[in-house]
Order: structure tokens, then C-alpha cells, then sequence
């Protein structure tokens, strides 16, 4: 993984001096809440519903094991001995103490952690694949376009108040787990698009974003060669920078930029941006490039066979075992290695959330089985890129003693949800009492591996931070009266072909919630055929059967409420 050289670590080391002025100035009265509140931003530093949260970068997801020790200690002295994992492969602390947060930015420079940019109008954390460099399906590792991103995008000068936050996902598989197509920006890995067969680029996506206008990214540049890639970028941002509305913060993002202008027009625009700068000294050269790939060089793997009898024998003896590897174990491109998927979201627990004891048990797992690195991903789970076959069992073993072994990857269960009402501000209602809500009425691992694969997201506001939209079942907490309703989509989709959820109806009462999800797993059960998964029986049979269940469902409610009260009457 890439390791800070001596100019990353005086940048680091000069902001957290500067952020600390800044907070002793505002306690001693002499700087403003106002004149402040840019600065704490791009400090990760928000002020919530119930006090500050202070939001950690993960760039690209990956972690150190010492890293992660560091957050353990850190959520145990300063915050509540927990902390969260976001969309964006970071990690929220939602309970420290505001005067207190320069010293834990000072710790997390020792570890070469921050929280620059990790909130404010400006580039945020550059996302990818949690199996990047590892992938069987994978072109190429996509870390080091990652790493370039993030170093020309940190203290960007003229990319640090833009019109709204800006989000870039990158992807160098056939298959897109980065969900590339619903970012600001996003950027597909491809080859041969050029004049050059062999030669590697990438194709470019822009206007793409959820909140309360989802809409899926535009192709904008079918191939751009790689040396082109930062020059092509400041281009683009130079038009959203330009252009971008400012006057109205829904309208902000580049999607409805893009979407004005046109596809083809905003293309244009770039591309003659561009003309001016395409060849200036921003240009990724290939030595360059190779610098920083150098860092994510393959770590020492012991030559194994692809099968191991071990593993094979203990996948026959143990049934809980066995759908944990069903679930939760990964193909790997290097012979008798896998990557294995550390599930936070067991059953009663807030999804997302891990405790320091929880993050010490997997630093350890990483340190002994995964030459002491791991990956956040941006479903709120840990991956262990490179395990053993033959120590998949012992992993499994110890997982489970640290309640992160439940069985649940992809299937209904495994929800993104972000914090919601209980914590978040902006927040419309709670989204983790409704996902606890789930989990119990689902809490049966047998059934939920019948089903099959099912994406359920929870955002608690349309600002979407729980991804609702790309679930094949979303749930967006919504206000009405000052009370807490929530709204149901079917049929969104992440993946090569991400899609945008519809909206079946009129929202729901939070009681109310779990029983709509059982009517809709319903429908599916119903019409499902042999191996069929929910989304595509939904594609098949269109949104009429499950919008007619689940208000069916509302009025036998309303019946039996009505008759039990006429009964006590």
C-alpha cells in the first residue's frame, strides 16, 4: 500500500498545526462559528445532531493494521469505542469532544491518517474496488490511478470551493463494484481504445449522483489515454467550476450541470478546455505512473496449489462454515490465496458500525493472515484481501468469536445504512432503528441464502448517503408532520448496469416498514423461477405486483386496527 514520502508527511503535519490555531482561536473568541466552518469542514469536522462528528479518509479503502489499531485506541479514548464506516470507505467518529479533535488529528498523523477534504465543496476520498489488485476479473490494479487522484486532488488549488462536493469512483474490473456510474465522476480502466490495441486508458463518466435528483453518470470520453488523465480532469472541473450553479444548493452538483448543458455539449466544452492544457506539465508520465505503482507492488505469496484439502474437508464437515464461504469468500487471481469479506452486519447491530474490540480483533487477522492490510468497502463491511485456502477455516473461527462472521454478503440482511436521525443532522428520521427492525424480521440464515442475492439500502434524507437508490429495495426516511415516514424503491441496481430504484407509492409509517419489506419478498418468492434473483424477477414482471402487495398489505392493517378498536368500543 502506498506510504507517505517526507512531503506527504509535512503537509500532513503543517495542517494539523494550522487546524489547531484555528480551534484555539474560535474557543479564545477570536475567530467565529461562521469564519470557521469552511475551515472545519475540510477538516472533516461537522457539527451533528447531538455534537461534533469528525469523518477519518481511508484513501481508496485500504488500511494498515497499525492504522487500524490507531482508530481502536483513538474511538476508545476520545469517542464511545466505536466508530463507523461510510460509503466512501471512511471511517466517523459521531461522539468526540470539539476542543479535543486537533490532538486526535495529531495522533492519526503518526499513523499517516487525516481527515483533509473528507467533507466541504471540494474533491472528496477517491473510491474503488475493496478487491482491487486482486481481482480475477481485473485488467489492471487500479490503486495507482487512485493514488495519482488523490495527490493531485489534495489542496487542488483551484478544486477547494467548488459550486458542491465532488465524489470520483475508478474501476478496473469487468465487473463495476465501485459504482462508478453514479459518482461526479467516474473512470473505467479499459484498453485499446486508442491507436494502440495494447495501449491502457480510460473511458470517463460524468454527471452521475444520487440525493434528491438521482441520475446515472454520462459517457463523456469513450478513451482517454492515461498520460491525459489529470490534464483532461482539470479541464472538466474547470467547466463544472465555471459554470456549476452556486445559487442553489440542490442544484449545485455537476449532474444538473451536465444534464442542462446536454451530454454533448459539456463534452465540448471540456474538450476545448482542454486543448489548452492537454500536453502541459501535469502530464502522467509513465515513469511517474511506475513511481507510485511501484507502491502497490504484489506482497510476497507462497506458491500453493489452487485447491487445498484442508479447506476442502472442513467446506464438507461444517455447515456454518460452509455458508460463510458460500457468502463471504472471494476468488482471487493468485493460486490458494482468497480474499474473505468480514461481515458488520449481525443481527442487532447498527450497520456500518464496528467496536475498538472489533477493530483490534481484525487489525490482529490482518497482521497474521493478510500481510497486514485490509480493505474498507463502500457495502460498510472489512475485507482480508489475501488470505490462504488452507487458513480460511481459522479465520472463520476467530471471525466468529468477534461476532463478524455472520453468513450475510449480498443477501438481504448485509444493508448499507447510514446513521440517520440518531445522529446525523440533516437527517429526516432514523434509518438504524428501521434496519434493526430488518435484520429481526429476516434473522434466519437459511431462509435468507434461499432468497438469494438482495441489495436493501436505508438513507435517513434524500441527501442518500445510505445509496437507497442503486438497492433493488430502498428506504428513504422522509418527513411528514413532523413525524417520521418512510419511502419505498424497487427495482435499483449497482453493477455495470446501475440503475436508479422507483418509487412504488405513498411512504409508510415506521412500524410499518417490515411488514412492506415481507410483502415484497413475497411477490419475489412467488414469482420467482429456478435461479432468479430478485431483481430479475422484478425486471420480468414490472413494478404492479409488488406495489399491489404491499398497499394490500397497509389495508388489511387499517382493517384490523379499525375492527380492534370497534371491538374495544
Amino acid at each position: 500500500m502506498y506510504r507517505y514520502d517526507s512531503i506527504d508527511q509535512q503537509l500532513v503535519n503543517a495542517r494539523v498545526a494550522q487546524y489547531r490555531g484555528q480551534i484555539d482561536r474560535n474557543l479564545a473568541g477570536t475567530l467565529s462559528d461562521d469564519e470557521l466552518r469552511p475551515l472545519r469542514l475540510q477538516n472533516g469536522l461537522y457539527i451533528q445532531r447531538h455534537g461534533p462528528m469528525l469523518r477519518i479518509a481511508i484513501p481508496y479503502g485500504q488500511l494498515a493494521a497499525a492504522q487500524l489499531r490507531k482508530l481502536a485506541d483513538i474511538s476508545r479514548r476520545y469517542d464511545k469505542s466505536y466508530g463507523h464506516f461510510t460509503t466512501r470507505q471512511n471511517m466517523q467518529l459521531n461522539w468526540p469532544k470539539f476542543e479535543e479533535t486537533p490532538a486526535i488529528l495529531g495522533e492519526l498523523a503518526t499513523v499517516q491518517m487525516h481527515a483533509i477534504q473528507t467533507s466541504g465543496n471540494c474533491i472528496r476520498n477517491i473510491t474503488t474496488d475493496q478487491f482491487a489488485g486482486i481481482a480475477p476479473d481485473e485488467l489492471t490494479d487500479p490503486r495507482p490511478y487512485c493514488e495519482i487522484l488523490r495527490q493531485w486532488s489534495t489542496f487542488h488549488p483551484e478544486f477547494a470551493f467548488l459550486p458542491r462536493k465532488f465524489k470520483i469512483a475508478v474501476n478496473a474490473a469487468a465487473e463495476d463494484r465501485a459504482v462508478i456510474r453514479v459518482h461526479d465522476v467516474g473512470i473505467e480502466v479499459v484498453r485499446g481504445g486508442g491507436d494502440d490495441a495494447d495501449e491502457i486508458g480510460v473511458r470517463v463518466f460524468a454527471g452521475g449522483g444520487l440525493g434528491r435528483t438521482p441520475m446515472t453518470g454520462k459517457l463523456v470520453r469513450d478513451f482517454l489515454p492515461r498520460r491525459h488523465l489529470l490534464t483532461y480532469l482539470d479541464a472538466l472541473l474547470r467547466v463544472y467550476n465555471r459554470y456549476g450553479r452556486r445559487d442553489n444548493i440542490y442544484k449545485a452538483r455537476i449532474k444538473i450541470l451536465v444534464n442542462a448543458l446536454g451530454v454533448e455539449e459539456f463534452a465540448r466544452q471540456v474538450e476545448e478546455e482542454w486543448s489548452f492544457i492537454k500536453d502541459g506539465p501535469e502530464t502522467l508520465t509513465d515513469a511517474e505512473f511506475e513511481r507510485v505503482a511501484a507502491h502497490f507492488a504484489p506482497p510476497p505469496y507462497e506458491s500453493l496449489p489452487a485447491d487445498d484439502a484442508g479447506f476442502a474437508a472442513a467446506v464438507a464437515e461444517n455447515k456454518a462454515f460452509a455458508a460463510w464461504v458460500k457468502r463471504s469468500v472471494h476468488a482471487h487471481r493468485v493460486p490458494g490465496y482468497a480474499a474473505a469479506t468480514l461481515s458488520l452486519k449481525a443481527t442487532g447491530q447498527a450497520p456500518g458500525d464496528i467496536t475498538s474490540d472489533q477493530m483490534e480483533a481484525v487489525a490482529g487477522l490482518a497482521e497474521r493472515f493478510s500481510f497486514g492490510e485490509l480493505r474498507v468497502t463502500h457495502e460498510q463491511n472489512v475485507v482480508l484481501a489475501d488470505v490462504r485456502r488452507q487458513d480460511l477455516f481459522e479465520v472463520w473461527s476467530i471471525a466468529r468469536t468477534h461476532g463478524l462472521a455472520t453468513a450475510n454478503v449480498g443477501l438481504l440482511t448485509d444493508m448499507i445504512c447510514c446513521p440517520g436521525g440518531d445522529l446525523c443532522a440533516l437527517a429526516n428520521a432514523r434509518s438504524v432503528p428501521i434496519s434493526l427492525a430488518v435484520q429481526e424480521r429476516f434473522d434466519d440464515l437459511d431462509y435468507l441464502h434461499d432468497l438469494g442475492e438482495i441489495s436493501l439500502n436505508i438513507s435517513g434524507c434524500m441527501n442518500s448517503c445510505g445509496h437507497h437508490h442503486v438497492a433493488n429495495i430502498g428506504i428513504l426516511g422522509v418527513d411528514k408532520n413532523d413525524e417520521e415516514w418512510y419511502q419505498i424503491t424497487v427495482g435499483g441496481q449497482q453493477g455495470n448496469d446501475a440503475t436508479i430504484g422507483k418509487v412504488i407509492g405513498p411512504s409508510f409509517a415506521a412500524e410499518e416498514v417490515a411488514d412492506v419489506i415481507s410483502a415484497l419478498i413475497a411477490v419475489y418468492v412467488d414469482n420467482r423461477t429456478e435461479d432468479e434473483r430478485f431483481i430479475d424477477t422484478f425486471w420480468r414482471i414490472g413494478i404492479e405486483p409488488f406495489k399491489e402487495r404491499a398497499y394490500a398489505g397497509r389495508d388489511r392493517r387499517k382493517t384490523a386496527t379499525a375492527d380492534a378498536g370497534a371491538a374495544h368500543a
